[in-house]
């Protein structure tokens, strides 16, 4: 029952940040999986033109550049790292301009490092121009700019940027798409009685122990990741969603209150507080 409460809350969610991965949205060797791009974009059209506003944080960038240029994984060489988003952002903010536009959906390209945190100018143009935006019904398309960050101003991975995003334009919820179904007791490849944990409300060091990193060849998160985002998100008593985006149709149903993957939902006594 305090589940279905929960997922109850969930329905009124009007501004949503959705993050996609690279691993939901390109194959294994980099290549860009069109039809599930297509099924988000109508998915997030269909959302955006039912009264929600939605912003979408894409991965990808890098792993185009990649496949675009025959490699078979991602290199370690900043340079090189950041010379594939150059030539994968171009191509995926095409893929995506032509499946949203085709719904007669506006999409708008947004590239942030971290001073959007740091820095309070930066933080107030980049909030004021996403929500000018979606004032607009344009669909925010965000990515990090991979091409010019550096340690100093670099997020490093788009869970926590998704996040951080989220907090900016005081969001109702942040759904982290993945390849998995959720946060699991186990790592479910190594122990098969592992199970989906269904509701988190607390933080703790535990929850790091059954995670590990990503998996893909390409991606650079993994539920650790979507761990911390999970703890930018409570300080602003934001609620999280982590499920898997094979079938982008889903979203459709977490945003109906149907229990999906696991759900971050924080009590009050917890929001606003920091976790060391």
């Amino acid at each position: 029952m305090l589940l279905k409460n929960y997922w109850n809350k969930i329905k009124s969610s009007e501004t949503i940040v959705v993050k996609v991965g690279t691993s939901t949205l390109s194959y294994p060797n980099g290549k860009l999986n069109f039809q599930r791009i297509d099924n988000l974009a109508g998915v997030l059209t269909g959302l955006q033109k039912k009264g929600k506003k939605i912003i979408l944080v894409s991965s990808g960038a890098i792993a185009v550049g990649a496949g675009k240029l025959g490699l078979s994984s991602k290199p370690t060489d900043l340079a090189e790292k950041q010379a594939l988003a150059a030539v994968g952002q171009a191509d995926l903010m095409k893929v995506y301009q032509k499946l949203f536009e085709s719904r007669n959906q506006l999409v708008a390209q947004v590239l942030l490092t971290r001073d959007i945190v740091t820095v309070s100018e930066r933080r107030n143009n980049a909030s004021n121009t996403l929500e000018a935006l979606m004032q607009m019904n344009v669909i925010p398309l965000i990515n990090e700019n991979d091409t010019v960050a550096t340690d100093e101003i670099v997020f490093g991975d788009n869970d926590t940027l998704s996040a951080y995003v989220a907090s900016l334009v005081k969001a109702d919820l942040l759904i982290l798409m993945s390849d998995i179904d959720g946060l699991y007791s186990a790592d479910p490849k190594v122990d098969p009685a592992a199970t989906i944990i269904p509701l988190i409300t607390e933080l703790n060091g535990t929850l790091e122990k059954t995670a590990r990193g990503s998996n893909s060849n390409f991606g650079t998160g993994g539920m650790i990741t979507k761990i911390s985002a999970a703890r930018v998100c409570r300080e602003a008593g934001i609620p999280v969603s982590i499920t898997n985006g094979a079938n982008p149709e889903i979203l459709n149903e977490i945003i109906a209150g149907k229990p999906t993957g696991t759900l971050f939902y924080w009590s009050k006594k917890t929001v606003g507080t920091k976790i060391v």
